[in-house]
């Protein structure tokens, strides 16, 4: 990463998970998963392998069951006992051997609302009765000072990214009815290529979400394939990186070369207001739900639908989702959620038009005791600037 001084990996205080064990009247925590599972990355903070491996909390001791060709890196992340053996067992009989090496040998073991099946079966077989818990998905929803150092981070290599994209589009020029970058034409996949190579200059990855769209793709809200950019037309750009401890940015802007004042900018000035109306919600105590019935309240305002169903013309999606170590987790500004300091989501009003394009403005924001931040500032401007 270009910025000298690497951040720590930051760690979890498991502890939390014994009030959920004691409320519920239970003997252990069970979590099995492989490298995709967040809620695993968050507990553990263990990067590999793909395969499952498992978690357990029991009698005040956390234990990781990580794979022998991963015990070093298993030491290094992970702050608590890791057990190696038995690699031919199935995470799920191996969770359950960690388990009575506790002496919990029967009980009620909480588990997250989701866990593989066999893990489950497993368990169950071992004598143990499986509840499950949103314990883990509570404790993600406010971020430490070290995660928000993490978040910070990231964001600041998705602004690095940004401003790579407006800075090429901003030198391109009209030629008939494309948009020519270094004398050829420029496409989103071109563009693309150029963003994620600014997050790799920058130590990140881009875990495979750069969301580039071009007149009507800019109304496919995840579009990662290939189009021409052409003048007039909205480019919608949501970049996405990932950082090496897992957390995520989230930054979405949109640009019109040579733009003739027609829909797009009518889109883009509703957007831009429901966001700042949006954002003038955000506060210790307040409702999610408000902060998205405001971004709703001022599209309408400007004459466009904001319950669109997607591919329809208007509103199509939430104000906002929170993020972390995944890039879409609690809360969602759709649900009656009371915000409170250190929660961290987006706000992304926008509007589409299948035939037209489509328009989204989006800031990654934390909850503080006196509003809110924005975790790392960039500008938004309708016509792509110059340095």
């Amino acid at each position: 990463m270009e910025e000298s001084d690497p951040l720590p990996a930051p760690s979890t205080d498991v502890s939390f998970l014994d009030g959920a064990l004691s409320a519920a009247d239970a003997a252990a925590f069970v979590a099995v998963g492989g490298r995709s599972d967040d809620d695993l990355r968050y507990l553990t903070r263990f990067s590999g392998p793909d395969r499952d491996y498992a978690f357990v909390r029991a009698a005040g001791e956390a234990v990781l069951c990580a794979p022998s060709l991963f015990a070093e890196q298993a030491e290094r992340e992970f702050d608590g006992t890791v057990r190696t053996e038995s690699q031919s067992d199935p995470a799920g009989v191996r969770a359950a051997a960690a388990l009575s090496a506790l002496g919990v040998d029967s009980g009620t073991v909480l588990v997250p609302r989701r866990i593989p099946h066999d893990a489950a079966v497993h368990l169950e077989r071992a004598g143990y009765d499986l509840e499950s818990t949103t314990a883990v998905a509570d404790a993600r929803l406010v971020k430490t000072d070290a995660e928000l150092d993490c978040l910070r981070r990231v964001q600041r290599a998705a602004v690095r990214g940004m401003a790579r994209a407006e800075e090429i589009l901003a030198a391109a020029e009209s030629d008939g009815d494309e948009l020519l970058w270094e004398g050829a034409p420029l496409s989103t996949e071109r563009l693309r290529r150029q963003v994620n190579a600014e997050f790799a200059a920058y130590g990140v990855r881009d875990a495979g979400n750069t969301v580039v769209g071009a007149g009507p793709t800019a109304a496919d809200l995840h579009y990662t394939g290939t189009a021409v950019l052409r003048p007039g037309e909205t480019v919608l750009l949501d970049l996405s990186p990932r950082g090496p401890h897992g957390y995520y940015g989230d930054l979405s802007r949109t640009y019109v070369v040579d733009s003739d004042g027609g829909w797009e900018r009518r889109a883009y000035v509703a957007v831009e207001a429901a966001l700042r109306a949006a954002l003038d919600e955000i506060e210790p105590g307040a409702r999610a739900n408000d902060v998205h019935r405001e971004a709703a309240a001022e599209l309408t305002a400007h004459g466009f639908d904001p319950n669109a169903d997607e591919g329809a013309a208007g509103f199509t999606h939430g104000t906002g989702h929170g993020v972390g170590v995944s890039l879409h987790e609690a809360p969602s500004l759709r649900e009656a959620v009371e915000l409170d300091a250190g929660m961290v989501f987006t706000v992304e009003p926008g509007v589409y038009d299948p035939e037209q394009g489509g328009v989204r403005l989006e800031e990654l924001v934390a909850v503080t005791a006196e509003g809110y931040e924005i975790l790392h500032e960039y500008p938004r401007s309708f016509a792509p600037r110059a340095e």
